[in-house]
């Protein structure tokens, strides 16, 4: 339900019932969303600025990056920034198409723009994915439909009556809700008229890239306003059939499509696999009774995403040990749990920004509207070999931490494995691999001084997160 969990943060955990740990990460409402307040700080994972610049994550790519990946690892609402991710995938946009349209600044605050940071400027899409990804999926997909970021990743601004664009409407069925299979070319057509209009505008100080933000503007002159027509139920009485309306109310057609793509079945039935794949298990197929399950919690509960997380994590397939380590871990979270179980002091996260690009990828740069190629489609030689070396420049990094933090086990070499392999959390290895690691620790002849431990424990440390048993979750 996030991304690992550091040395302090399992002593805690360990202290209550798995029932109560899953409410308090389900129910992160009442969480501090004071994490950013700690940026910079000595105790918590460093950042690394421009140089002559403030840090500015609203404004600056690297800087946004460095920014989430910070929270992913100190966030008090794990949960949070873990579904954001999911939806970054589900919602896929690109930072590079926009910056170049609008510049690095603007297309900062259309990502990830916190609106605490300047006056009247909106949230950035992936914020909108924090404040609304456990929430109502109607209100998360229509903000999404209006979107200023998604309006040009998808090319919105271009659908006008006279020359419907269909991007967008294809999308927001294939891509966003129904899936394939659901839906006709001619409901693809229609979609496409249902959006006309939808567009966006520069608005505060324009000639100031790093105080001027795009939002959502609705051009009721670019809209078609005859009648559209579907292959499937838009009202709840059956009618398929968006009657024909002004222009001044031509946001209510695509609101009435946002609404029945939500209550269409096949909507909370792709949710719940996706959801299914991302928490539990990519390598099997999930039970059917468990995705209808989390379904009709979605339609029972006003179309609720945390209705269908809680069935989820509720579940008996959830608790399954035969689930654990079912799921290649995205980069971005091997990269989070790394840092979390082998420590930060003296570590940035701006570290970590190149071996993420090298790893397949990078926060804010989906390939394309479909997002990364997941399961196995992280794993290769060379990304491998990226994550191998991330492993060897964080354990080398905090190598004087973790021997200090092994030395309570040092009257032996077992006992140091066994207290590493408590602390990093991979799946089972050999009796092989275990005799090898022994046998590292040992070397010629075992001592546990203060001068082998700072030798061999960060390599240890190396090669259990740069293991491929450590690629999963």
């Amino acid at each position: 339900m996030g991304f690992g969990a550091s040395p302090a943060e399992l002593a805690v955990w360990n202290n209550l019932s798995v029932d109560t740990v899953i409410d308090r990460l389900l129910n992160y409402e009442s969480q501090s969303t004071d994490h950013d307040s700690k940026i910079g700080l000595p105790e918590y994972v460093g950042i690394t600025t421009q140089s002559g610049r403030p840090f500015s994550p609203n404004t600056l790519i690297n800087d946004a990056r460095q920014r989430w990946l910070f929270r992913m690892v100190h966030s008090l609402r794990p949960l949070e920034e873990k579904m954001a991710l999911f939806w970054h995938n589900h919602f896929a946009t690109a930072y590079s198409k926009l910056a170049g349209a609008v510049g690095q600044e603007r297309a900062t605050r259309l990502m990830d723009n916190d609106p605490n940071s300047l006056a009247g400027s909106p949230p950035g899409q992936i914020q909108k994915l924090r404040e609304l990804g456990t929430g109502n999926f109607a209100t998360l997909l229509w903000e999404m439909a209006r979107d200023p970021g998604m309006v040009y990743w998808l090319d919105s601004q271009l659908n006008t009556r006279t020359r419907p664009q269909e991007n967008f409407g294809r999308e927001i069925m294939e891509l966003f809700s129904l899936g394939i299979g659901n839906y006709t070319e001619a409901d693809v057509y229609a979609a496409a008229r249902v959006f006309t209009g939808f567009n966006w505008v520069i608005a505060g100080d324009r000639a100031n890239v790093e105080t001027s933000y795009y939002e959502y503007q609705y051009r009721p002159n670019d809209h078609d306003t005859a009648a559209k027509t579907f292959t499937f139920a838009i009202y709840p009485d059956g009618g398929r059939t968006i009657p024909a309306r002004s222009s001044a109310q031509g946001e209510q057609d695509a609101l009435d499509l946002v609404l029945a793509l939500v209550r269409h079945p096949a909507t909370p039935h792709r949710l719940a696999a996706k959801l299914y794949k991302f928490f539990v298990n990519e390598i099997s197929e999930p039970d059917p009774a468990l995705v209808s399950a989390m379904a009709n919690a979605y339609l029972g509960g006003n179309y609720n995403i945390k209705a269908m997380l809680r069935t989820l994590f509720t579940s008996s397939q959830f608790r399954n040990p035969a689930n654990l380590y079912q799921r290649y871990s995205w980069p971005v979270e091997y990269v989070a749990r790394a840092i979390k179980e082998t420590g930060w002091s003296g570590f940035t996260v701006n570290s970590a920004m190149t071996p993420l690009v090298n790893m397949g990828q990078q926060l804010y740069e989906p390939p394309d509207v479909n997002g990364w190629a997941l399961g196995p489609g992280w794993i290769s030689t060379s990304s491998m070999l990226m994550r191998m070396n991330f492993a060897s420049t964080l354990a080398g990094n905090q190598r004087f931490n973790l021997a200090r933090d092994a030395q309570p086990y040092r009257q032996s070499p077992e006992r140091v494995l066994e207290y590493m392999l408590t602390r990093f959390r991979a799946m089972p290895f050999s009796t092989a691999q275990t005799t090898a690691m022994t046998d590292y620790l040992r070397s010629t002849t075992w001592s546990g001084s203060d001068a082998q431990l700072q030798t061999r424990i960060p390599g240890l440390a190396r090669l259990i997160v740069g293991s491929g048993e450590y690629q999963f979750n």
